[in-house]
């Protein structure tokens, strides 16, 4: 049997719905998965009950999904490393030396080049999106109360850099979880895929692009307009009846105070992870293609063969032996404050462990009943292939503004956009690109986004006044994003 008819998307249905009433992506997915084990046992609740447990821990007998979720967890322990060793704030004393060099008379150029430095930070620390929010706000707040820019406009900063960076540059977790939903699809080569989707991935280029030119021009508009001539005119730093939005349980791991901070504590175990990884795709891709054909292949071709989700986490464990190394060099830290700091680490990433678990187990689910095959077979009669990746862009926005998740978005979506691509001969690539872009955009502006909440919190700013200051940027860029998947569309 291909599909179940109608009841194929009974699962993923349900799974949103529950997921935007509810707004607990964990509990959504997991009943997805038991209603969709239901179905394949046509109504036996015991067995389906039974199979979903099974189907779950069965989702770490594949290897490429055990990497992903092990490289997730250490992630967790790279960013607790270079916390402690200092090289977060080591960058920030590198940051605030090249700002003392301008004239402290310039405040025009000054205030430039803080803006713009600002989001340099945020884009290069792209490995994980709230410790790249979490690092701007927490340098660059001090410096924009003296300069008179408003934290909503740091807010903004801080939100439009992190995920876009993270999803643009997916040498990370997020590249590796992507990658084993395009591998539970049954696609060999995800590293191709999610890597040429990138130049079709137009919201968050086109939010980045965006961003720039409101830091370089200083010319905003309807709320932050406000925000900016309340902070220059009036000298408020947040608006009449306006709450700061400042948690004690959203901070960086403290630094060790008894050494100096050094920033390549930070950067070169970043530099290392980032340089393995497409080594060891390299590596990976030359012992799994065929033996006859090595030599025949061009280096791109090679790392068509590579393991994605082995690349990465060879990469991170790398990472982590060199940030050891420095840590142990300088002193910084002993063996066992290493591991207890690790599982400290660890323990800040279980989270986004499980939903990877949870969602490769749905995916898995809508495979088995055909979920993707079916809608393609229903939308054939009337949907133009022209339009279909600018409607996967529209619905994929409305489930991670509804839900608050672009993780739990991507889980759900390339399940049935993958299928449908590939049923209607539509570039895979700009399909991916659409269900991508949609759960950036979506999460971006959804006041229950843990990056919206966290940005609030590390710029001490008015959630409510975030949300509404940064909605239009976001709705512009997600606007002409929508216009480009339609003209793509009709292009191909």
């Amino acid at each position: 049997m291909e599909h179940y008819s109608f009841w194929s998307v009974v699962p993923p249905i349900v799974a949103i719905i529950l997921a935007i009433w509810t707004r607990q992506v964990f509990v959504s997915l997991f009943v997805g998965i038991f209603l969709g084990f239901i179905i394949i046992h046509q109504g036996n609740i015991l067995q389906g009950t039974l199979d979903s447990i099974e189907k779950i821990v069965d989702t770490f007998k594949d290897a490429g999904n055990t990497r992903t979720v092990i490289f997730t967890l250490l992630i967790g322990v790279l960013i607790a490393y270079i916390q402690r060793s200092g090289g977060v704030n080591g960058f920030i004393l590198f940051i605030n030396k090249k700002l003392d060099t301008i004239k402290s008379k310039d405040e025009h150029k000054k205030s430039l080049y803080v803006r713009l430095f600002a989001v340099l930070v945020g884009m290069l620390i792209f490995v994980e999106s709230n410790i790249s929010i979490l690092t701007v706000g927490t340098l660059f707040r001090p410096l924009f109360d003296k300069l008179k820019i408003s934290r909503e406009k740091l807010a903004y900063i801080c939100d439009s850099t992190s995920a876009p960076s993270c999803i643009l540059i997916p040498f990370n977790a997020w590249g590796a979880f992507i990658m084993s939903l395009l591998i539970a699809q049954g696609l060999t080569n995800p590293f191709e895929i999610l890597y040429t989707s990138i130049i079709y991935n137009f919201y968050p280029i086109i939010t980045l692009c965006m961003l720039v030119i409101v830091v370089i021009t200083n010319k905003d508009i309807l709320s932050m307009k406000k925000a900016e001539r309340r902070v220059k005119i009036e000298g408020k730093i947040i608006a009449d009846g306006s709450t700061p939005l400042v948690s004690e349980e959203i901070t960086i791991i403290t630094p060790q105070e008894k050494k100096t901070h050094k920033a390549y504590n930070m950067i070169v175990p970043l530099f290392v992870m980032v340089i393995s990884m497409p080594l060891f795709l390299f590596y990976t891709g030359m012992k799994n293609a065929p033996a006859n054909a090595v030599s025949s292949l061009s280096i791109f071709d090679i790392i068509s063969y590579g393991s994605g989700s082995a690349s990465v986490l060879y990469a991170v464990i790398v990472a982590i032996g060199i940030s050891v190394i420095l840590s142990l060099f300088q002193k910084i830290m002993s063996f066992q404050e290493m591991i207890d700091l690790s599982f400290k680490g660890m323990g800040g990433m279980i989270s986004m462990a499980l939903l990877m678990v949870l969602a490769f187990t749905i995916g898995n689910v809508c495979k088995e009943l055909g979920t993707g095959i079916y809608v393609a077979e229903i939308t054939k009669s009337w949907i133009s292939p022209a339009f279909l990746p600018a409607i996967i862009f529209g619905v994929g926005s409305v489930i991670a503004f509804a839900t608050g998740t672009s993780w739990g978005t991507f889980a759900i979506m390339i399940p049935i956009a993958v299928p449908l691509a590939n049923s209607l001969g539509i570039n895979i690539h700009i399909v991916v690109a659409a269900v991508l872009g949609g759960g950036v955009f979506g999460d971006h502006c959804s006041p229950i986004s843990d990056t919206t909440l966290i940005s609030s919190m590390a710029s001490a700013c008015d959630h409510i006044d975030h949300v509404k200051t940064q909605m239009p940027y976001a709705l512009i860029s997600a606007l002409i994003a929508f216009i480009f998947y339609v003209f793509v569309g009709i292009a191909m």
